[in-house]
């Protein structure tokens, strides 16, 4: 379930554009597809049902229609950015993200079935230690491929395999008919589009053009979406001579330079034709950094002066002692976000507060910092100055074109600058974003109404399926569905503290992610390795729970609650200012404290609970309710969802049932299947 989730997140992103840059709601989508599936494993009449195909047909006419049709989620108003230079023309957004919403659940339902009748036979604690394996199984496999460069036709060729051993024995037709079709649909675009490839974040799509003075030219397009163009610096002089906008406003001529997002290798190309003797290149995507040498006209990473860094660009400056005589931030935009879980972008940490006062203290006296895109509204580039003028404590100067394409350029002091007009505040700057709330892309603290009306349809959404999956489960056993329907509902109800830590644990998990983005980079290393870390820590707490007596449920939520105390209070700055390694140890510590408590906690009550596909089916439904809390963090910081957290905990406690329920592990007989079958 977990490969398959990350394979719809990338696909889906690549596939459909400006999806990428909602990648939560496949994530959330896959949250509901999987509590439904459970949902319908909890039913009486489970054993009789026949097995899920339909799951497998969804998937096969979701990706068809996807490579067939031209879907977009369509790009409107100012308020919230997206780097894009295309008017899309698909259908509104309020269409899009629910179907896409909707179809994800229903792929995702058919799997879960199979897993929710193992957790109906199997000792509780048994069948959710198999299913966090599982979990580790398919983000381990997935990143794999991810470093590999893999195409979608090896994931979903995985997928069908997968899906055909747990489908049982369904006929050989059947299956080979599946695998035909799946194959067929993935390896007419890898034949065919020869230029395209994948990296760790994106699908990547190159065409190459003649640039009119005799040599060859590239763009490169990222989820179908333009996002960079490889010249020559002489080609890029005579047509974008903006580009060297930078070395034409310093006051002294820099010799040793940081270019983070140097990507295809264009602006170290034109650094070294401006002299310098030495450039250290950042780039978080490899494969692009990979294009770059093999196709730079200039052979600008083959350059002795050139020294490349696959890094996230503020893991770079905080990792280092160097002191440049230039830094600078050449279109480091992306086109996706760090994880299905955040709203952060890959390069949001870039632009915040106190990234601009890290890259002043690496500045050698007299060196000056640079940063230039299209920026496509006038508030982010006031918002940037303000940012700078904030940070180095003097106007910076800024260069403007009519294509709303920017240059701001700051001395280290204002005689290290020598533009004739600096930038004036005006009056509706916006203020500087922060690393508790790194958003620049979001003109007002707050939730757009682009999210809103989103979060609302897919909440419409997920209580609408709840009770569908509900009415057909309630349908079996004769006379009485709606008495039936009822009772579900009633039972669910029981399980309300399960809810709330479904909730309260995606947002715990959010605000992991996200720290440990800002203190070691936003890579999909990075980003693999703390989602595989939490799992080995639920997975701890299983183990733990199962083997050894554990405290009391109010002692467990105490020690949570002081996780929680702990993360709030220890400053993400001093966590920073630690060496690598003592950081990383003491960042463990903090984020996973209050993880650990919280899976003990559900290890033990998921245990005592009578029915556990309906149990752990309430639990995921409730990462919905907290994947839809997440937004919150757009108004008031990453920081608060500790806050929210916390409460929704406090009430988990406050509405646990005091009475044990009657099943227990090792209690009863199990019926139905025989475990090995399971297993």
């Amino acid at each position: 379930m977990l490969f398959l989730e990350l394979a719809l997140i990338r696909w889906l992103g690549a596939n459909i554009v400006h999806l990428a840059y909602f990648s939560n709601f496949v994530l959330l989508g896959s949250f509901l597809g999987i509590g439904l599936g459970f949902l319908r494993a909890a039913a009486p009449d489970h054993k009789a049902r026949p097995q899920p195909y339909y799951s497998l047909v969804l998937l096969l006419g979701l990706v068809g229609f996807v490579s067939a049709y031209p879907v977009t989620v369509e790009r409107a108003g100012s308020q919230l950015i997206f780097f894009t230079s295309l008017s899309t023309s698909g259908p509104p957004i309020w269409l899009t993200l629910p179907l896409v919403f909707s179809c994800v659940a229903a792929v995702l339902a058919g799997p879960a079935e199979i897993v929710g009748a193992c957790f109906r036979d199997l000792p509780r604690l048994t069948a959710y230690r198999l299913d966090l394996i599982g979990s580790l199984t398919g983000i381990v496999t997935f990143t794999a491929l991810a470093f590999l460069g893999s195409p979608p036709l090896v994931w979903f060729m995985i997928i069908t395999v997968l899906f055909a051993v747990l489908l049982g024995r369904p006929s050989a037709g059947t299956s080979l008919a599946l695998v035909l079709a799946f194959f067929a649909m993935f390896a007419y675009p890898l034949v065919h589009e020869k230029t395209t490839f994948w990296s760790p974040y994106y699908k990547v799509s190159t065409q190459a053009y003649a640039d009119g003075d005799g040599g060859t030219a590239w763009t490169l397009s990222v989820n179908g979406v333009p996002h960079q163009a490889l010249t020559s610096v002489a080609h890029r002089e005579k047509s974008e001579p903006y580009y060297l906008e930078p070395y034409h406003d310093l006051a002294k001529q820099p010799k040793d330079v940081l270019i983070i997002g140097a990507g295809s290798g264009t602006d170290v190309a034109i650094a070294l034709s401006m002299g310098v003797s030495h450039v250290d290149a950042v780039e978080i995507d490899p494969t692009l950094q990979r294009f770059g040498s093999q196709h730079n006209p200039n052979r600008a990473y083959q350059d002795p002066r050139v020294s490349v860094h696959i890094n996230d660009g503020r893991a770079f400056l905080e990792g280092t002692d160097h002191k440049y005589d230039l830094i600078m931030l050449a279109l480091p935009d992306s086109l996706t976000l760090v994880s299905g879980a955040s709203s952060l972008r890959l390069e949001s940490y870039l632009f915040t507060l106190q990234a601009m006062k890290t890259v002043r203290s690496h500045l050698a006296d007299g060196g000056a910092f640079a940063m230039y895109n299209f920026y496509r509204e006038n508030w982010l580039i006031d918002r940037y100055a303000g940012t700078v003028d904030e940070a180095f404590g003097h106007s910076p100067c800024v260069y403007k074109n009519n294509a709303n394409f920017a240059v701001i350029t700051v001395g280290l002091t204002a005689a290290d600058q020598t533009c004739q007009d600096t930038w004036a505040r005006p009056a509706d700057a916006p203020a500087a974003v922060t690393d508790d709330r790194p958003f620049p892309y979001l003109e007002n603290a707050g939730i757009p109404s682009l999210y809103r009306n989103a979060i609302a349809l897919i909440v419409l959404a997920s209580i609408l399926g709840i009770a569908f999956v509900l009415a057909l489960n309630s349908r079996a056993g004769g006379p009485g569905a709606l008495r039936r329907w009822t009772g579900s509902v009633r039972e669910m109800a029981t399980y309300r503290d399960l809810l709330l830590l479904g909730a309260a644990f995606l947002l715990i998990e959010t605000k992991s992610v996200t720290g440990f983005a800002l203190l070691f980079g936003t890579t999909w290393l990075v980003n693999s390795l703390v989602f595989a870390g939490v799992l080995v820590v639920v997975l701890i707490a299983v183990e733990v729970t199962a083997r050894w007596r554990t405290p009391p449920l109010p002692i467990m939520y105490g020690l949570l609650v002081l996780g929680l105390v702990l993360n709030w209070l220890v400053p993400v700055s001093w966590l920073l200012s630690l060496p690598l390694i003592p950081r990383g140890i003491v960042a463990i510590g903090i984020a996973f404290l209050p993880i650990l408590a919280a899976n003990v906690i559900f290890a033990k009550r998921f245990s005592d609970t009578a029915n556990a596909p309906l149990a752990f089916a309430t639990n995921l439904l409730g990462a919905i309710v907290g994947g839809c809390l997440e937004y919150l963090s757009l108004a008031f910081g990453y920081h608060a969802l500790l806050i929210v957290a916390g409460l929704l905990y406090l009430l988990a406690l406050l509405l646990t049932p005091r009475r044990r329920e009657s099943v227990r592990d090792g209690s009863v007989t199990r019926r139905g299947r025989p475990v090995s079958e399971c297993v």
